[in-house]
């Protein structure tokens, strides 16, 4: 995309986090834009005549052995999406067939009837659920576990190389590169005190990741659990609960009162053991996926 559209489609993207308060892309979606994404990615900007601003976008992300899907409809627009999302979803498709095709996924915050409708009329079902959970800050949990700070290009390969054992089955975060992790330390938001590295026999064992989101008119601060994983070869040892405690308290620390994190519902043990933890479901975002069949 040019530099151009890109400013556009962020005029588009600021004006619909003021309306509904969060951002319309998630983090992965988001660096694609902003970076360009990886070989595949692709925005589509729809305009309408009279209209000196666009009033949709989507975009195809190629993600680890799947796509990812977004819609972003002009919240003066959304009377509209019933014409302007089943058209620019179905472009956004092409894409991904003339690319090879495979898997779609289609995130949708808290989706409705007509989400429904726009996935069945491009083909794609219900499938994954993400709980965003909650909890509040401090936690007054009782753990023990040493962690240090991550330390960028001196942990950047130990760190993929966890990751990637960890969430090699994940469409989102698993598969990443060296330059998907140096985009996100590029973000305002980087912290690398509040990356939190735990190791063991001169070994990364796990970690705990950190964002914050500070607060703004339409919401609190909150405290996220960006991303946290456990190396397959340290399961077992009770690590997950007093990783994610140890990100909790560091937030704390810097003043949050409230906790978040995503969890797939279908993974029970996590969903089970999060609630443990005092966390409890504030809403779920659903994805619609698809197979997309390669253009001959």
């Amino acid at each position: 995309m040019l530099d151009k559209d890109v400013a556009e489609v962020s005029e588009l993207l600021a004006a619909v986090e003021r309306a509904d308060g969060y951002r319309p892309l998630g983090d992965h979606a988001w660096l694609d834009l902003m970076e360009g994404g990886r070989a595949g990615f692709a925005g589509l900007v729809a305009w309408e005549p009279g209209h000196s601003h666009p009033v949709a976008y989507a975009q195809v992300s190629r993600g680890n052995d799947s796509w990812g899907l977004e819609l972003v409809v002009d919240p003066h627009h959304r009377y509209e999406m019933g014409e302007i999302g089943p058209e620019l979803l179905a472009a956004a498709l092409e894409v991904v067939a003339g690319e090879g095709g495979g898997p779609v996924h289609w995130w949708v915050f808290e989706a409705t009837g007509v989400h429904r409708r726009l996935a069945e009329a491009v083909g794609l079902a219900p499938d994954r659920v993400l709980h965003q959970m909650r909890r509040p800050l401090p936690t007054g949990l009782d753990y023990t576990l040493d962690t240090r700070p991550f330390r960028p290009g001196a942990d950047d390969e130990a760190w993929l190389a966890v990751n990637n054992r960890a969430f090699h089955w994940h469409p989102e975060q698993g598969g990443w590169e060296r330059d998907m992790l140096r985009a996100r330390m590029r973000e305002p938001w980087f912290d690398a005190d509040g990356f939190l590295l735990h190791e063991r026999d001169g070994r990364l064992a796990g970690f705990c990741w950190t964002k914050i989101h500070p607060a703004t008119p339409a919401s609190e601060a909150l405290g996220e659990i960006y991303v946290i994983a456990v190396d397959p070869a340290f399961h077992g040892l009770g690590l997950g609960r007093a990783l994610t405690l140890a990100g909790l308290d560091w937030l704390a620390r810097k003043g949050v009162g409230t906790g978040m994190l995503y969890v797939d519902a279908a993974n029970v043990a996590a969903v089970t053991m999060y609630e443990r933890l005092g966390f409890a479901v504030h809403h779920d975002d659903q994805a619609f996926v698809g197979h997309v069949t390669p253009l001959p």
